[in-house]
């Protein structure tokens, strides 16, 4: 052929050949016309190849490629495409590839490509889409990334990657995605990334990142999406995030954050979900959360204290405030018509007292209700008998007297019932029996009857029962668990109920 730009390639592609294919079958051949080979695509004037998409080969035999890179893919120097995505490469990155001077589109994600991200892919200039996630890189962040200023899509989830992220990362000026999670970074957060005006989101979690968050954070108006939890960043959370009112969801748990919750806090007009349990974060819940309109509200396993704010009934998805230090009682407001839409409410693990509300049996929509190990008082309110799409209700551990409803037998969904250590009396009432779906049964340390009750071997599916005080103590902090793993006495159909 007079054209010598597409013979290089060729001769390109089958020098590759056998090392990219592995144990799978590539269609390239000398006797076959290039535009006929799998994955390649060929164009412009004089023609060259300037796509090669392998994310799809041979898909009738679902055959993956099992080798690896060929560094002749560095003398392709007019592909603009290169996806060889979702097969079984293994190896490293060529540091030819850094020779695609026109490349704009990176796609090497969900194979097992191995070693170091080579510098020189930072000379890509052209490019817009690098994804490099899921597979097993390891070593640093190359800085030299920090230069390709045309890049909008940054993945490198879910490898093995280390050491710190490079400041450089904040001159990306057209970036809107970065994936840096599941890795093993470590050190700070730059705060240069708060330069990214155009980013949408930025998933940092399950690293080793330490420090506190940079304010600088808070000048991204453009963010959707800002996902820090499961590292070990410490410090305050920055008033200054309060300013993204954009931002769509917040993920700062499993952290080793302190001091109070921010106000500022309540200006995410658009949030759908707020995650900061498991910090130490401490003083009151602030009553600004109450402007929320979060799907999820999680603030759970932290050290809060006070009164739950009225405000918090003008939320409406699920509310978990469990494991922190709060008092007074339970707000009736939590229920209001705004509130109807809750799946999930837990209050458990504080100093909670006064009566469970009867109007939380308006809670229609409710799947899972804890407000064990409090001080709560009073009897169970019947409206709980409402509650038809209850899967799980924890009110153990408290201070409830009266006589167990004959109306939870109506919750034909509950899989976990636990009234166990509070103050209850009179007859357990048979209908009880009807919880056909009822695994897990918690009666214990009453002021109940004695003795297994006949309607008991209806509960097929019952893995763990509780009446009397099965000798010992109460533990208000790990019976039901421990009831979920023993098999304490026999039930009268001879299966093991612990």
């Amino acid at each position: 052929s007079s054209n010598a730009g597409l013979v290089s390639d060729c001769a390109a592609l089958m020098e590759g050949k056998d090392t990219l294919r592995g144990t799978a079958s590539l269609n390239w051949d000398y006797s076959t016309a290039i535009t006929s080979w799998e994955g390649v695509s060929v164009g412009g004037r004089p023609w060259r190849v300037y796509r090669l998409l392998l994310w799809n080969v041979n898909p009738e035999r679902n055959k993956k490629l099992t080798g690896r890179l060929p560094d002749s893919l560095g003398d392709l120097s007019n592909l603009e495409y290169l996806w060889i995505r979702n097969h079984r490469l293994s190896g490293r990155i060529p540091p030819s590839l850094g020779n695609l001077s026109k490349l704009e589109s990176l796609y090497l994600y969900d194979n097992g490509l191995s070693g170091s991200i080579p510098p020189s892919l930072g000379n890509l200039s052209k490019l817009t889409e690098l994804r490099l996630d899921k597979n097993k890189l390891s070593g640093n962040i190359p800085s030299s990334l920090g230069s390709l200023s045309n890049l909008i899509y940054f993945w490198l989830d879910n490898n093995e990657l280390s050491g710190s992220i490079p400041s450089e990362l904040g001159n990306l000026s057209n970036v809107t995605n970065i994936g840096l999670n599941n890795n093993k970074l470590s050190g700070n957060i730059p705060s240069e990334l708060g330069n990214l005006s155009n980013l949408y989101a930025l998933y940092l979690y399950n690293n080793e990142l330490s420090g506190s968050i940079p304010s600088e954070l808070g000048n991204i108006s453009s963010l959707r999406h800002l996902w820090l939890n499961d590292n070990e960043l410490s410090g305050n959370i920055p008033s200054e995030l309060g300013n993204l009112s954009r931002l769509f969801a917040l993920g700062l748990h499993n952290n080793e954050l302190n001091g109070s919750i921010p106000s500022e806090l309540g200006n995410f007009s658009n949030l759908s979900e707020l995650h900061i349990h498991g910090n130490k974060l401490s003083g009151n819940i602030p009553s600004s959360l109450g402007n929320l309109v979060a799907t999820k509200l999680l603030l759970n396993n932290n050290e809060l204290s006070g009164n739950i704010p009225l405000s918090l009934g003008k939320t409406w998805g699920d509310l978990d405030l469990s494991h922190n230090k709060l008092s007074g009682s339970i707000p009736s407001q939590l229920f209001s018509n705004l509130g109807r839409n809750r799946g999930r409410l837990d209050l458990s693990n504080n100093e909670l007292n006064g009566n469970i509300p009867t109007q939380l049996g308006s809670l229609s929509n409710l799947t899972h209700l804890d407000v064990s190990v409090n001080e709560l008082d009073g009897s169970i309110p019947t409206q709980l008998g409402n509650l038809s799409n209850l899967t799980s209700m924890q009110l153990n551990c408290n201070l409830l007297s009266g006589s167990i409803l004959s109306s939870l037998g109506n919750l034909s969904k509950l899989t976990s019932l636990s009234l166990a250590n509070n103050g209850l009396s009179g007859s357990i009432p048979s209908q009880l029996g009807n919880l056909s779906n009822l695994e897990i049964l918690a009666l214990g340390y009453n002021k109940l009857p004695y003795g297994i009750p006949a309607w008991l071997s209806r509960l097929t599916k019952l893995r763990g029962f509780s009446i009397g005080d099965l000798g010992g103590s109460p533990d208000c902090g790990g019976w039901l668990g421990r009831a979920r793993r023993s098999s304490l006495i026999p039930s009268p159909s001879g299966r093991g109920i612990g």
